[in-house]
């Protein structure tokens, strides 16, 4: 592979994981807030917090360096299908502000705040 494909291609992972660092950093931060969201949701809501601020600084990690990025994209798909249903059901919500609300995830990166929407949220 040529030196321009491997930057291009170092530059997409780290724009990638980028959407990540910060649900990271507040799983990691915020561990009894996301512990008390995770009650009656999944089984085990201890691993709501940290373990899985953990799990996304690997996936992370393994993502940008290039240590078996494949398996860093599967660690984030494991942690974002079980995510969206858990805790983000917008099929479930009749009213269309409230679907596009939780189609909606909002991230707090620095000052400012973005919202990432999905491509979810084209459909109707």
């Amino acid at each position: 592979m040529s030196v321009a494909a491997s930057a291009i291609f170092l530059v997409g992972r780290i724009l990638f994981v980028a959407l990540f660092v910060a649900s990271a950093q507040g799983h990691i931060a915020n561990h009894d807030r996301y512990v008390t969201t995770a009650r009656g949701k999944i089984p085990v809501p201890y691993v709501a917090g940290w373990p899985v601020g953990a799990w996304l600084v690997l996936a992370i990690l393994s993502t940008v360096l290039g240590i078996w990025p494949d398996v860093g994209v599967l660690m984030v798909a494991a942690f974002l299908i079980p995510t969206t249903i858990l805790f983000h059901p917008f099929w479930r919500f009749s009213d269309a502000t409230q679907r596009r609300t939780q189609r909606s995830i909002l991230t707090v990166v620095g000052p400012g705040r973005f919202a990432i929407t999905g491509s979810l949220s084209s459909l109707h």
